[in-house]
């Protein structure tokens, strides 16, 4: 007969086990001998043996003692349905690991891949870290306001990538960055950009902004996360405004 400590070390786990799987009945607790102690005998050991198999394989204790009494046809059954939950736990447990990845390569959690893409097309034209990282953080902002919008507004940004003026205003961003407060710069950068909404507002991609983003406070709220991104980002909102644009996130042209 065995004393709990040898049963323990017989079947490969802990007293603190054997003592739990007592108090939930998956293991019946002997009498205590005529010296005062529970002793366990073969049966005891083999039971443990496989509850520790369950325990192991991802079965839920709860349904441990279902399958150690059921027959070979539940037995199967219940193990493949445990098998079918573990795959799934598997899949989702794998989905976490690539996200964890995508944070490691700097680009966040939130980011969709729509927006992960379009960022690496700005990293290819030669946008600065701080401009992409800036850029990144706002549509972090956009794609948890509108997530069923972010596919259309990427096809239309990949595109504004192909025109020159639209690289050549990342460049004097990069500049500006560096030297706020030269208005010659701010000057020139106001001008390309009140440019490219012209053009923009020739090829129809200004109308329905009030259908796509149509939350006036939380376009409030981007426009105030822009303000706050960099110094240089309220001088040139005056300055487009006097070339005949308002607004940041959401672009229109000024009223008389």
């Amino acid at each position: 007969m065995l004393t709990i400590g040898r049963l323990a070390a017989y079947a490969g786990v802990t007293i603190r086990a054997v003592r739990h799987y007592h108090q939930i009945g998956l293991l019946r607790e002997p009498e205590r001998d005529a010296s005062g102690y529970r002793t366990y005998d073969a049966a005891a050991v083999v039971r443990l043996v496989r509850i520790r198999t369950l325990a192991e394989a991802g079965v839920p204790l709860a349904r441990v003692r279902e399958l150690l009494d059921a027959e070979p046809e539940t037995f199967a059954a219940a193990t493949a349905e445990i098998d079918q939950r573990l795959r799934t736990q598997i899949r989702t447990l794998q989905e976490h690991r690539r996200r964890i990845a995508r944070l490691g390569c700097g680009d966040s959690l939130a980011v969709p891949p729509e927006v992960a893409d379009y960022l690496d097309r700005l990293r290819a034209i030669g946008a600065s870290p701080a401009a992409v990282e800036s850029e990144r953080d706002a549509w972090i902002l956009m794609a948890a306001r509108w997530p069923e919008a972010i596919p259309e507004m990427m096809v239309q940004k990949v595109a504004q990538l192909s025109n020159p003026k639209v690289v050549r205003l990342y460049q004097l961003i990069d500049r500006i960055a560096e030297n706020w407060a030269d208005e010659e710069l701010l000057a020139e950068t106001a001008d390309l950009m009140s440019e490219l909404f012209a053009q923009a507002e020739a090829a129809g991609e200004l109308t329905g902004q009030d259908d796509v983003t149509p939350d006036e406070a939380f376009i409030r709220l981007m426009d105030s996360f822009a303000d706050a991104a960099h110094p240089a980002v309220a001088r040139l909102r005056e300055l487009v405004a006097e070339r005949g644009w308002v607004g940041w996130t959401r672009v229109e042209k000024r009223r008389p």
